[in-house]
């Protein structure tokens, strides 16, 4: 092959590679001059027929072309790909006067709005935020809130036990004892997050969630308890309502007590969400079991306190009328857009 030829095939690359309009379209060219294939390639080959002393003077020219093919065709590249990006800007350019439909926002879900209303009124009574395990030991769960084993909250059908010694708490109470051991008194703390019960209808769930408070002092009484609940309901269900106790029993609190107030929905007149009576249950209270403080190493009576507790769902069921617990969960975009 002479350097004609060499010159030959050097003058058809260059010129491909800039008629190229595409880069499939140049990589082609590559392959055709300067693939395995080749022009070039072939070229190079030939190197093998020629004399012993013809072949160093052929393999330099051969070298050059390639180079400068290899040169012509990063250039040629490159400004393919700055070309193909401006196009594809100027074809995906936003028209800004262009009336766009309204995208739908997304809202708080009605149980972390109500979760984080209860937060903001107890922390104007000095109350503060805690959390606990989601698994707890038996003990926590049970035995220290002075729920002995044969008592039947333990019972399989009311609770999902994990192990011998660990079920999923059906209850925020635990947070209780976490506290009492672990942390310096006197002490006004709420608690916070999922339980669990084997349990599902209109009105109950397997997973839902409650709100503990606890306060604990050298001098606290059922008035100070009654004080505080009431205050609470004023707040946040609005000032006209009234809250009214009726005597129960929890393991964990001695004297105990239902906690009603009138209904918000129909001003105690009677409705179907109170059953016509005007009434309204919201959950339980009472002062704390000397029993539990024994368990948690707290002096008593030099210590004593009150606690109560609230299910988040059925505050939220209370405040906005809902008419079935299941809603919360299921994430019904209808549903969760009122709130």
């Amino acid at each position: 092959m002479s350097q004609s030829q060499l010159d030959q095939i050097k003058s058809n690359a260059l010129k491909a590679f800039t008629s190229a309009q595409n880069s499939q379209e140049l990589y082609n060219f590559k392959v055709q001059f300067l693939g395995k294939s080749g022009a070039l390639t072939e070229a190079m080959k030939l190197m093998a027929t020629l004399p012993k002393e013809e072949k160093p003077a052929f393999g330099k020219l051969v070298n050059e072309v390639k180079v400068e093919l290899e040169a012509a065709y990063e250039k040629a590249e490159s400004a393919l790909k700055n070309k193909e990006i401006d196009a594809k800007m100027l074809e995906e350019k936003l028209d800004l006067s262009f009336a766009v439909s309204s995208q739908e926002q997304g809202k708080e879900h009605p149980i972390h709005k109500v979760t984080n209303e209860i937060f903001s009124i107890m922390a104007r009574l000095g109350y503060s935020l805690r959390t606990g395990p989601l698994i707890e030991k038996d003990y926590y769960n049970f035995e220290a809130l002075n729920i002995p084993p044969n008592h039947p909250a333990r019972d399989m059908q009311d609770t999902f036990f994990v192990d011998d010694t660990h079920v999923l708490r059906t209850h925020t109470s635990p947070i209780q004892i976490h506290s009492l051991e672990s942390e310096k008194l006197p002490l006004r703390i709420i608690g916070t997050g999922p339980v669990f019960r084997v349990d599902s209808d209109i009105s109950h769930l397997p997973n839902f969630h409650q709100i503990e408070g606890m306060c604990v002092d050298s001098q606290v009484s059922m008035s100070d308890l009654k004080g505080t609940i009431s205050f609470f309901v004023k707040e946040f269900f609005g000032p006209g309502l009234k809250t009214r106790f009726r005597p129960s029993f929890f393991p964990f609190t001695e004297p105990s007590a239902e906690v009603d107030c009138s209904c918000p929905i129909c001003k105690s007149k009677g409705c179907s969400l109170c059953k016509q009576t005007g009434w309204i249950e919201i959950g339980g209270c009472g002062l704390i079991n000397p029993k539990v403080f024994e368990h948690a190493k707290v002096e008593y009576p030099k210590w004593q306190g009150f606690a109560f507790g609230f299910g988040v769902e059925r505050m939220a069921i209370i405040k906005y009328g809902v008419d079935d617990i299941r809603h919360f969960p299921a994430n019904d975009v209808r549903f969760l857009k009122q709130f």
